[in-house]
């Protein structure tokens, strides 16, 4: 039996849409009954469940044999770091005495030891504690979601795009469809494929890539404005973060506009940037 962390989302619909046609028992994952109704039915069984509740999702824990595990994102109006390690440490802690016999764990490019980085300091103590677990470990850092993309496409319709990087930048993008596949390979394969593995679309893209694919789909020329570095946490205020949770995704962006070095032979999806940005038209 499969467990899916974050079933009703990006990447945990897609974990389970792999690993449905096996016909093996899921539990799927969810906050809401509201999100229960689009995952449940056949050998897929809706549980509803705050993370936060360790003790209930340890009994979850307990039904299955295999967990992918997704720490959820906090609200942005909230202290983000704060939140999302509240979360994080719960679903660690749940894994004691679950008798799980493997995990597959989503992260992130750039996770790093450290305070105050959002994804990049929270994810990297969420690989830490589930392999603190024992229970053997697959970790799939991710790049870039393709659906970061997605709300600008209104202001493409209008031929100007804002992001935090340089149009030029080098920043590696993928698919939660391919991020999903890999997660169920993993998942249902062999206890000893554990470490850490990269994952990102068929080629690497920079901004001007994106604009160049909107143009494409709202049939004129798109421009790219970057925000400058001494205004991103206002900017992320302005968008209604927090304070400390516009501070928190300052310091990631600028991790991550600083590095960290690129994997040299990452695991490659199969749907490039162009293809999701035109399903989106």
């Amino acid at each position: 039996m499969y467990i899916v962390l974050g079933a009703a989302g990006n990447v945990g619909s897609r974990v389970i849409e792999a690993l449905r046609p096996a016909g093996e028992k899921i539990f799927a994952l969810v906050h809401s009954e509201q999100k229960a109704s689009a995952v449940d039915g056949g050998n897929v069984e809706a549980v509803v469940l705050d993370v936060l509740d360790s003790a209930a999702l340890r009994a979850v824990f307990q039904r299955g044999r295999r967990g992918f595990l997704l720490n959820p994102p906090a609200h942005p109006g909230t202290d983000t770091n704060a939140e999302e390690l509240k979360t994080a440490r719960s679903i660690a802690a749940a894994l004691k005495d679950s008798d799980l016999e493997k995990l597959v764990v989503q992260s992130t490019y750039g996770a790093r030891q450290g305070d105050g980085i959002g994804d990049l300091s929270v994810l990297y103590e969420f690989e830490r504690l589930a392999e603190a677990s024992g229970i053997p470990a697959a970790i799939n850092r991710a790049a870039y979601y393709y659906t970061n993309l997605d709300m600008l496409l209104e202001p493409a319709r209008e031929g100007m795009i804002t992001t935090a990087f340089p149009e030029h930048f080098i920043l590696p993008m993928v698919s939660p469809a391919d991020l999903g596949k890999v997660a169920a390979a993993r998942l249902a394969g062999s206890v000893s494929d554990v470490g850490i593995n990269y994952v990102e679309g068929p080629r690497r893209y920079a901004f001007a890539d994106v604009a160049a694919a909107f143009s494409a789909v709202v049939g004129k020329s798109v421009k790219v404005k970057t925000t400058p570095r001494d205004q991103l946490e206002e900017s992320f205020r302005k968008l209604g973060f927090s304070p400390a949770a516009a501070r928190s995704y300052t310091r990631m962006t600028e991790a991550t506009l600083d590095g960290p070095e690129l994997p040299r032979e990452p695991n490659r999806g199969e749907i490039t940037l162009e293809d999701h940005i035109a399903a989106l038209r």
